[in-house]
């Protein structure tokens, strides 16, 4: 209690020793008074802003002379010396057209201009962020160049670059505050939900393409870097409150709601404290696509239809074999099985939309303590700790539902001039989440089960067929729904109390055939550590640097094999890395080398060379090429995973988990026995990695088989795959950057070659018999003794279990593309900005016909700016397009085509400068047309907003 009380006190009083100080007026051209330029000593935490009137008093307690530097976003920095008390002067600071002077840190870990990146590198700042068009600053990062994001969610978006997209993007990184975003449990980042708050946002990095060899695993298609404001350059209080809508068809419109307040402290030299809070909360995007997901053009009265938002109509099963059963049971004559077709049929399920509230939120809350025992940047200590909180869906192999979802890190920090170490921690809280997919299926067993339904479906099919019901018509079409409406009789309905209890016990139950809630309670441990040598070596600047992470799983046995208890592994890699400027400073070589260890995997080494090349007189003809290399350890899912997801398991495929996962099924019939009362097989991952056939060759044996069984079974293909191995990239990149004539460009073109590229594959394991090649179908075949001939048996009686692996393609993947970026201030101080990417990808599918990659990226990515921070006083504005292709879109949920879309947002802002605040008027999407990004998840409509930010200082 005394702890807590010593820092509210210190938080909320300061003690001034100022005994100096210095007045002036800060003016931009035209004498225009700027307010909002920050102030400070140099080599001192003292500092101020201007006011309205662009007026500032700045008081130190250094002994003069002072060197002052004055700061503000869209001016180039200017330092002025001041060496007497109570001076008073006028500062005019210029307008920075030259973006290419702004600093970045990401793209060599250490800071340098934008420019002579020796890779591609893009940025968002503090002004970029005011001009963004979209809701948010992170939805504004998909108006960056290369940047493609995938909207599972109002609440939920990854972000992608180079192709290979997808909602679980594993191989796209991001980082806030040297933190990774990741989940400990799926291993990829959940949009912004832990991550930053624009009020809080410094700036944003984007690399695109490999960067293993300074960030390891995982760096594989790029990262995304966002950096908060540190409190002793950033104090005050800052607000914000947004108030909007979302207009979809499907939802219709709903007002949204976005408040965040950021309050930060120096209390001396030595200590300064910061605290943010962001709350939001809207109705998510409707997912009612209702197509079937197998097969194009199918709808509901197909009897195995099996809708993309349809949940539990997955149950499915043969015709024929429930009527072999049902004779066995005495139900039916053996006759009538021939009236019976060698059809699936599925049970009824129900909408995405019955099954959740469609509620979105996302609630952040982190603070953290900065000491500088040395009373400057030389050395400073930082603990910070940040929550998050929400709702959202994600979407997987099935849509999931993440309920009261929580996130959490602490992260300890000791950084200096030319060192940092770091440590930090992640855990998360599965909450109230759960899968869609089940909960449709429980819901309905809730009320009858499976094998009561399929049996009345069969019953009265027969009944119908034989037109033994009056009216009834005995066409199979007619006789098919009869059959559903007599198994459906009495299901519970949306709306209804019963189906109100089933719904509620189904996804507060982790048990899969009975409920659907996830369960989770995963961690991370992880260090990083870097010392840069450049005051101690002078020929060239010498980094080098290391990490370690500890995995620690924890699903309870209900995503991952950890029934028993949490699984741990761990991995760590170092690296080194040499840059060089010669020739005048033209020509700088940046080298760098990383080896990597994973506690299943052999050791990686990730190098990476480049060269920028600056001509022209004054060096702004900016030439650069690299060669780098990425790799991608398996993630804990490839491992790890052993998750029943209804119409197939996932299992991971390292060493130890092929036998962690176990699971029991009843058989009515093996090939020459018959169980009255059913007997049990027991199934491991062996079953799938060691006894299965490939999924596809058997839909080429059934399509085949009742006709002609000798052609069928000779379509049938072993499984014969590898356990999954990292996966590696090599990249070459060339490109261009300058600024002349009052015209940025920037281009770039890379081409990449993927070995071992990771992806999954569905098989099929057959519960009984020995799989093989080669299939006996000599005159004894049907003797119960010939295991190979088991297996078809079971393929035809549907006694058989679909897996989902994990695994690499020996078939080589490559990928290329192109980006062109121009801008330009045009009439007065329109600024208009214009960017094309190109992205394809080469791969032999014949080689590995069932192999997905998962590209899923268009060909053609247009966007487009124009924006004016003043069109008159106080007054700016900014609108941005993009345009992308139509696609292919590859995913364990689902495959189709995303069709083309054009979006425009635009905003207009108005600044209030006596009271230092903004107000801004936006729309996203203000043409109308509703556009898919994430085939299953809801398709995008409008989103408008009106916010209000308040900065006192």
């Amino acid at each position: 209690m005394k702890i807590k009380l010593l820092l509210t006190v210190l938080f909320f009083t300061t003690v001034c020793f100022a005994q100096n100080s210095v007045s002036g007026i800060v003016t931009g051209r035209d004498n225009e008074t700027l307010f909002g330029v920050n102030v400070k000593v140099i080599g001192d935490n003292s500092g101020t802003v201007t006011d309205s009137e662009g007026k500032f008093v700045l008081k130190s307690n250094k002994k003069l002379p002072w060197t002052v530097e004055f700061s503000s976003v869209g001016f180039e920095n200017k330092r002025m010396t001041v060496s007497s008390n109570n001076q008073n002067i006028t500062v005019v600071l210029s307008d920075e057209h030259n973006k290419l002077d702004e600093v970045v840190i990401s793209a060599s870990r250490t800071p340098e201009k934008i420019f002579e990146s020796p890779v591609t590198v893009e940025r968002m700042g503090i002004s970029d962020i005011k001009k963004t068009a979209s809701a948010t600053f992170y939805d504004g990062i998909e108006n960056m160049k290369e940047v493609q994001m995938n909207t599972s969610s109002l609440s939920f978006k990854s972000i992608n670059t180079r192709g290979f997209a997808s909602v679980a993007n594993t191989r796209f990184m991001q980082l806030v505050d040297g933190m990774d975003n990741a989940s400990p449990l799926l291993n990829f980042v959940l949009g912004n939900m832990i991550g930053i708050s624009e009020i809080d946002v410094q700036s944003v990095e984007l690399l695109p393409g490999a960067s293993s060899a300074l960030y390891g695993a995982n760096a594989f298609n790029g990262i995304l870097f966002m950096n908060s404001k540190s409190p002793f350059t950033s104090p005050g209080i800052t607000t914000y409150f947004k108030y909007g809508q979302t207009s979809q068809k499907a939802a219709g419109n709903n007002n949204f709601y976005d408040f965040g307040i950021r309050m930060a402290h120096v209390f001396d030299k030595h200590f300064a404290a910061k605290f943010n809070f962001t709350y939001m909360q809207g109705t998510d995007w409707y997912a009612t696509n209702y197509d079937d997901k197998t097969v194009v053009g199918r709808d509901r009265s197909n009897p195995n239809y099996d809708g993309i938002n349809v949940y539990g109509d997955e149950a499915t099963t043969n015709m024929k074999g429930v009527g072999e059963a049902l004779v066995l049971l005495g139900k039916i004559p053996a006759s009538a099985v021939n009236l019976l077709p060698n059809t699936n049929v599925s049970r009824t399920g129900y909408n995405e939309t019955d099954l959740t509230d469609n509620k979105a939120g996302n609630t952040k809350v982190d603070f953290s303590l900065h000491f500088r025992p040395l009373g400057d940047e030389r050395l400073e200590v930082i603990w910070q700790s940040k929550f998050g909180f929400g709702n959202a869906v994600y979407q997987g192999a099935n849509r999931y539902y993440l309920n009261n979802f929580a996130m959490q890190q602490h992260r300890l920090e000791i950084k200096g001039k030319n060192f940092f170490v770091r440590g930090y921690t992640t855990s998360e809280n599965g909450g109230n989440s759960y899968d869609m997919l089940f909960t449709g299926l429980n819901i309905n067993r809730k009320w009858k089960d499976d094998k009561t339904w399929f049996g009345e479906y069969t019953g009265a099919y027969i009944q119908a067929t034989t037109a033994q019901i009056p009216g009834v018509g005995t066409t199979p079409a007619e006789a098919h729904a009869f059959a559903r409406s007599v198994a459906d009789t009495g299901r519970f309905l949306p709306g209804t109390a019963a189906f109100n209890n089933a719904f509620a016990s189904v996804i507060d139950e982790a048990d899969v055939t009975k409920g659907s809630k996830l369960v989770d309670n995963s961690r991370i441990y992880h260090s990083d550590v870097n010392y840069n040598f450049k005051d101690a070596i002078k020929f060239a600047e010498v980094q080098v640097g290391g990490s370690y992470r500890l995995y620690e799983l924890n699903s309870f046995g209900r995503i991952y094999t950890d029934a028993d208890g949490p699984i741990s592994y761990n991995e760590y890699g170092m690296y080194t890395q040499v840059q060089k400027k010669m020739m005048d400073d033209r020509l700088k070589f940046t080298g760098s080398l990383r080896y990597d260890k994973s506690k299943n995997f052999d050791g990686n080494f990730s190098p990476r060379l480049s060269l920028l090349y600056s001509a022209g007189e004054t060096k702004k003809h900016n030439f650069r090429a690299s060669f780098q290399t990425g790799f991608r350890n398996p993630t804990t899912q490839d491992q790890y995973i052993g998750f029943n997801v209804g119409s197939a398991v996932l299992i991971g495929s390292a060493p130890d988990n092929l036998l962690r996962y176990r699971e029991t099924q009843t058989v009515a019939t093996t090939l020459g026995q018959t169980f009255a009362g059913g007997t049990t097989v027991q199934l491991t991952g062996e079953n799938a990695y060691l006894n299965s056939y490939t999924a596809a060759s058997v839909s080429a044996f059934s399509a085949i088989a009742g006709s002609n069984p000798v052609a069928g079974a000779a379509l049938l293909r072993k499984t014969n795959v590898n356990f999954v191995k990292p996966e590696t990239v090599k990249a070459f990149e060339v490109g261009y950057r300058s600024y002349f004539e009052g015209v940025s460009v920037d281009l770039n073109s890379y081409y990449n070659i993927y070995n071992d590229f990771l992806g999954s594959l569905n098989v099929i394991a057959p519960y009984y018999g020995t799989v093989n090649n080669s299939v006996n179908l000599a005159p004894n075949a049907a003797d119960p003794s010939n295991t190979i001939y088991q297996t078809l048996h079971a393929l035809q009686n549907g006694n058989f279990r679909v897996f989902q692996l994990y695994t690499n393609t020996n078939v080589e993947i490559k990928s290329f593309g192109f980006g062109v970026g121009l801008s330009k201030k045009v009439i007065a101080d329109f600024e208009l900005g214009v960017n094309y990417n190109y992205a394809e990808f080469g791969f032999d599918q014949a080689k590995d016909p069932s192999f997905e990659a998962g590209f899923n990226t268009p060909k053609h990515r247009v966007k487009v700016s124009l924006g004016n921070e003043k069109i008159i006083r106080n007054v700016g504005f900014n609108i941005s397009g993009r345009w992308n292709s139509e696609y292919l879109w590859q995913s364990t949920m689902v495959d189709g085509t995303i069709k083309s879309a054009t979006v425009v947002d635009a905003q207009v802002n108005y600044t209030i400068p006596k009271i230092h605040s903004t107000i801004k008027l936006g729309a996203s999407n203000i043409a109308g047309k509703e556009y898919t990004q994430v085939l299953g998840a809801g398709q995008i409509g409008q989103q408008y907003f009106l916010s209000f930010t308040l900065n006192p200082r």
